[in-house]
C-alpha cells in the first residue's frame, strides 16, 4: 500500500528546512479517507501511531457521518476535500501521502503539492491537522450560520480553514524567488487560471451558476497564491483573518449569508 517515494533535490530541500523527519510514500490506490485497517498498516513504517480524538459534542447533529468517524476512535487519515497531498501528525515520525491521481500532473505542481505538505507541517504555531481542530466546538456555531445541509457546511468549513492555514503558508512560499524558484514558479502558475474564475465568482452566485459552497472553496483555495478576492470573500484574505481565526470565519459566515437571506 505505501512504498517510499523519492523526492527532487529541491523539494528535499524544503523537506530539511520544514520537515526534516518527514516520511513520504506513495499510495497504491487512491483515497478520500483510508480505511482503518490500511491506515494502520503505517504502524509498520513509523515509530508510533497516535490517533486524534474529538468529543462529539464538538460536532452538529446533521454531520456527516464521515466527519463522526473521524472525531471517533478509528485511525482517520484523509478526508473530502484534502487534495492530492495528505499529512498527517497522527504517526511519528510525520507521514506525507501521495495518492496515484497526480500520475499525469507536471512534475513541478507536484512538487509544489509537497513543498507545500513540508510548509504546513513546519508552521509554528502548528495549525490542525483538520478543519475541526480548528473550529473545536466553534463548528456547531458555523453550522448554525450556515443554512444549509451538513454536507455543505462540511465543504465551507474545510474551505475556510484551507484559506486560513493559505494565509500563513504564502507568507513562507513568497521567500522562495531566490532559494527555490521554481518551486516559485510553480506557486504563481496557479495565478493566472484562478484569477478570473475567482473575479467572477459574485456574478456567478448571483446568476445562479455556481452555489456558495462551491464559490467558497474556490476563493479559499486561492488565498494561498496571493490572488486579489472579491467582496465578500475579500474579507478572508486579511491579517484579521490570520490572526483570530476560527471565530473571525464564523462571523464571516453570519454576516455572509445574512446578506444573501435579505
Amino acid at each position: 500500500m505505501f512504498d517510499a517515494r523519492d523526492l527532487s533535490s529541491r523539494v528535499e530541500a524544503v523537506r530539511e528546512e520544514h520537515a526534516p523527519s518527514t516520511l513520504v510514500f506513495d499510495c497504491a490506490r487512491d483515497f478520500e479517507t483510508l480505511p482503518p485497517a490500511q491506515a494502520e498498516d503505517l504502524g509498520l513504517v513509523v515509530d508510533s501511531l497516535s490517533p486524534a480524538t474529538y468529543p462529539d459534542e464538538w460536532l452538529p447533529p446533521d454531520a456527516p457521518q464521515l466527519l463522526r468517524r473521524y472525531a471517533g476512535t478509528d485511525f482517520t487519515i484523509g478526508m473530502p476535500g484534502d487534495g492530492s497531498v495528505v499529512w498527517t501528525r497522527q504517526t511519528e515520525p510525520p507521514v506525507v501521502l501521495v495518492k496515484p491521481r497526480v500520475r499525469g500532473s507536471p512534475k513541478s505542481f507536484v512538487d509544489f503539492l509537497l513543498a507545500e505538505a513540508f510548509v504546513e507541517l513546519g508552521l509554528e504555531p502548528s495549525v490542525p491537522e483538520h478543519f475541526l481542530g480548528f473550529f473545536e466546538d466553534g463548528y456547531r456555531d458555523l453550522d448554525a450560520a450556515v443554512p444549509l445541509d451538513g454536507n455543505a457546511t462540511y465543504q465551507i468549513a474545510a474551505a475556510l480553514f484551507d484559506g486560513w492555514v493559505g494565509l500563513r503558508t504564502r507568507e513562507v512560499f513568497a521567500t522562495w524567488h531566490d532559494d527555490h524558484p521554481d518551486l516559485a514558479d510553480a506557486w504563481h502558475d496557479a495565478d493566472s487560471r484562478l484569477e478570473g474564475r475567482v473575479a467572477d465568482l459574485p456574478r456567478a452566485i448571483a446568476r445562479g451558476e455556481t452555489d456558495v459552497a462551491d464559490a467558497t472553496e474556490l476563493a479559499c483555495a486561492a488565498i494561498k497564491h496571493a490572488i486579489e478576492l472579491p467582496a465578500p470573500f475579500a474579507a478572508l484574505e486579511t491579517e484579521a483573518y490570520r490572526d483570530h481565526g476560527a471565530p473571525y470565519a464564523i462571523r464571516w459566515a453570519e454576516k455572509t449569508f445574512d446578506a444573501l437571506l435579505e
